[in-house]
């Protein structure tokens, strides 16, 4: 039997749930890349495996799969939309999928397996996640390994505008990873590799940035407008276990002030221990959900398990 581990501070406490999800027989994932929760508590897994999209209730009992023959096997992330609606970012084949609960796609965004030309500023190549705005429904698509884009669609899919070029400046990206709007439409966006979050309005004009943050890789943003920021941690093996800099969560309201900091045990596979936060979720106790890429974090540096755990559930005891 594992021992209690608990993660966090104060109202952001946590306890890890071992081995919380139960998969039929027969199916693994390679990775987590992205998880999103619906109104109803299901748990929405999008991952690299056989089958790409696993659903599991509150409690980790499965419920279906599907996406199989859809994505490529680059699942990147799942975002939460309209009616319990999933918008699938495929960074393998370039679209944005919005997909019913049980899994028919509604619309795509993109041209599967058609990048568009690396750094040209056009959607997309290798986009990263998606981001809903709560006045309007338009939707912001962070198109971030072959781009430093931001764009911004009608729900309906036409482009209205992008922003964004490559570099450290304000303004500029460096892989920009994942995205979220708060209620007052200001977007959100994962500046991975500048080591910031920053912060625009809608009309994509530059408010601020948040540094003292390491990769930001997911985020995900609560009712009560707290935004957790899942951070990447070292990317190299020399540095993979210096202290104080991830792999872990950070917790910030919207003016940039830190709240807390999830994640005292450093890299590894142990109960409480973080190896590459990818995508994170919340549900509606606030428990965290935290996809990680840890096959492709560790095979960077050596041998990897087969299938190392990639999926983590954060109960909120705080």
């Amino acid at each position: 039997m594992v021992s209690t581990v608990k993660l966090g501070s104060g109202q952001f406490t946590y306890e890890v749930a071992v081995n919380w999800e139960k998969l039929p027989p027969g199916y693994s994932w390679r990775e987590v890349a992205g998880v999103a929760v619906d109104s109803k508590d299901r748990v929405y897994v999008f991952n690299r495996g056989e089958h790409p999209m696993i659903v599991f209730d509150s409690k980790g009992n499965f419920i279906r799969s599907w996406g199989e023959g859809v994505f490529s096997p680059r699942p990147h992330a799942v975002t939460l939309g309209p009616d319990d609606t999933l918008y699938c970012t495929d960074d393998g084949d370039h679209t944005v999928r919005q997909c019913t609960y049980e899994g028919k796609v509604l619309m795509t965004i993109g041209m599967p397996g058609k990048p568009a030309e690396l750094y040209s500023g056009n959607p997309f190549n290798r986009c990263t996640h998606v981001a809903i705005d709560p006045k309007t429904g338009d939707l912001y698509v962070s198109d971030g390994y072959g781009n430093s884009k931001i764009h911004k669609f009608t729900p309906k899919g036409k482009l209205l505008f992008s922003w964004g070029t490559p570099g450290t400046d304000p303004g500029e990206f460096n892989l920009p990873h994942n995205i979220v709007t708060d209620k007052d439409g200001y977007v959100y966006v994962a500046d991975r590799e500048n080591h910031r979050v920053q912060v625009f309005d809608s009309k994509g004009k530059f408010e601020t940035q948040w540094n003292n943050l390491h990769r930001p890789c997911g985020l995900v943003i609560s009712k009560d407008q707290h935004i957790y920021i899942g951070e990447l941690g070292a990317g190299m093996g020399v540095d993979r276990y210096t202290p104080n800099i991830g792999p872990r969560i950070t917790v910030m309201n919207t003016k940039g002030e830190r709240l807390a900091r999830i994640g005292h045990l450093g890299y590894g596979l142990g109960v409480g221990q973080f190896v590459a936060p990818h995508g994170i979720s919340l549900d509606s106790k606030n428990n965290i959900y935290v996809a990680e890429v840890a096959w492709t974090h560790i095979s960077h540096f050596e041998k990897p398990p087969d299938n190392p755990r990639s999926l983590q559930k954060l109960l909120k005891i705080g």
